[in-house]
């Protein structure tokens, strides 16, 4: 049994009894239990160990029973250990101390003597809070290492267009602000790039940013994922275990491809953001929690509200500020920049002295469509930096095709060899819906598709 035993308790309090039978009892259960008289020795104690609990007495003083020394202890153990779990424990059953003791912070309220199983319960549960905020601490200690690494990588928004400029301008406008934000653009287009950029020029940029894919993450497995979970709450739950919500507290949550969310998902979400506050799965007590709302799609959001595909209320929630991004065709001049960049980026990856574009090479590219957009571009340049024997990159190392031959399909003048059958259907179909003003129902038709089969070439192609 002794090989079982976990926790490190610390007990500070005047009654050297009350200590003594303490130890005793606790012995038999928890790893540790140190002892104290003097609350000076707090810091001193807490800066050489790590408490799980810390039992801490309200009155040191004879004939005291304000409580004034218990909660001035308790804001000094906070300020050294801010996840630090506190007990407090009193002679007297004052619930307005109580109430008190535990909006300054304390975990639990117990009365001294106390029942030994009661306070075992106490002590107990008080650890398990203490772990699951362990666990959010390593979590947020991660993402924030893992964030620093990936601003190392985009420490600026590569481009100069006037496309480009009114995201920049719309930035710097609501950066430092709390309002949600919702990131609308097609697949590649740097969608999360932005949702950092806004954070990292927030009042939050010193706390963490979360990001979540949507489109990832099962329906069975929303709840848990996002909300958290209770010990035991379904087959899987072995320990509990915080949520992306409480794991962003304080800072960032971006929420992409909510447009794929169902409608049952996007009513418990809308729930959560409402009240701003999540009740793990299999628990019934909600948490508040303070974040910084982005979300993103590439899907046509207003079409689906239309359609009754996206729930009108939830649209209203996530886009108090709205950031369309552009696609790479519709932003031409910035090519030669962010082809550059990428140059610099896989000269180093790969130890290749690549210098420049050739003029024909940068022809080519600007009149490439770029389905894929910045990504598509991104795989471009790496493919030719790896494939290039010189210094300065051909046309034959991008296998973009070449110019010979054309055929114009509305206001598109297309390549044959560049454009293949995928690329003639992504034209016409962006043609049909701008006739039809982005209805997608009369834009379906027009194509002899049904609704979903729209959709899927939708999604296929970023549109």
């Amino acid at each position: 049994m002794t090989d079982t035993k976990t926790g490190r308790i610390l007990i500070v309090d005047d009654n050297e009894d009350l200590l003594k039978a303490a130890r005793l009892f606790l012995k038999r259960h928890v790893q540790q239990v140190d002892l104290e008289k003097n609350p000076e020795a707090i810091p001193a104690l807490l800066n050489n160990e790590s408490y799980d609990v810390i039992l801490l007495d309200m009155n040191f003083t004879k004939d005291v029973s304000s409580g004034k020394e218990g909660y001035y202890w308790l804001e000094q153990i906070l300020k050294i250990d801010p996840s630090a779990v506190v007990v407090l424990i009193t002679a007297y059953g004052d619930v307005q101390m109580a109430v008190k003791a535990i909006k300054a912070g304390a975990t639990d309220f117990v009365l001294k003597p106390w029942e030994n199983e009661k306070l075992l319960a106490t002590i107990f549960s008080a650890m398990r809070l203490r772990e699951s905020r362990m666990e959010v601490e390593e979590l947020r200690s991660r993402q924030k290492e893992l964030s620093l690494k990936i601003n190392e990588r985009y420490q600026d928004i590569i481009g100069k267009s006037p496309a480009m400029m009114k995201v920049f301008a719309t930035i710097d406008r609501v950066a430092d602000t709390d309002a949600n934000v919702l990131i609308l653009g097609e697949n590649g287009t740097g969608k999360e790039l932005i949702a950092r950029a806004i954070h990292n020029n927030s009042s939050r940029q010193d706390e963490i940013f979360v990001s979540v894919d949507l489109g990832s993450i099962s329906e069975t497995l929303f709840e848990s994922e996002l909300f958290g979970h209770k010990k035991g709450a379904f087959t899987d739950a072995r320990e509990d275990r915080p949520g992306r919500f409480e794991s962003a507290e304080n800072g960032t949550l971006f929420l992409d491809e909510i447009g794929n969310l169902s409608m049952p998902l996007q009513t418990k979400l809308l729930s959560v953001l409402q009240n701003r506050a999540v009740s793990r799965v299999g628990e019934n007590r909600s948490r508040q929690v303070d974040i910084r709302l982005i979300c993103a799609t590439n899907m046509p959001l207003y079409d689906m509200v239309k359609e009754n595909r996206f729930r009108q209320d939830l649209l209203y929630r996530i886009n108090t500020i709205e950031i369309k991004l552009p696609p790479l065709r519709d932003r031409l001049e910035d090519i030669p920049l962010l082809a550059q960049h990428f140059i610099r980026q896989y000269n180093q990856k790969y130890e290749k002295s690549v210098n420049k574009i050739s003029e024909a090479a940068m022809s080519r590219m600007q009149k490439h469509q770029w389905p894929g957009n910045i990504r598509e571009l991104q795989h471009a340049v790496e493919r030719a930096v790896i494939m290039s024997g010189s210094t300065v990159l051909q046309p034959e190392d991008f296998n973009l095709g070449n110019n010979s031959g054309s055929v114009s399909a509305g206001d598109e003048s297309l390549s044959l060899e560049e454009y293949n059958l995928e690329d003639m259907e992504k034209i016409l179909i962006r043609k049909v819906l701008k006739k039809y003003n982005g209805n997608i129902t009369q834009a379906a038709t027009a194509l002899g598709l049904t609704r979903s089969s729209l959709y899927r070439r939708l999604e296929k192609y970023g549109l």
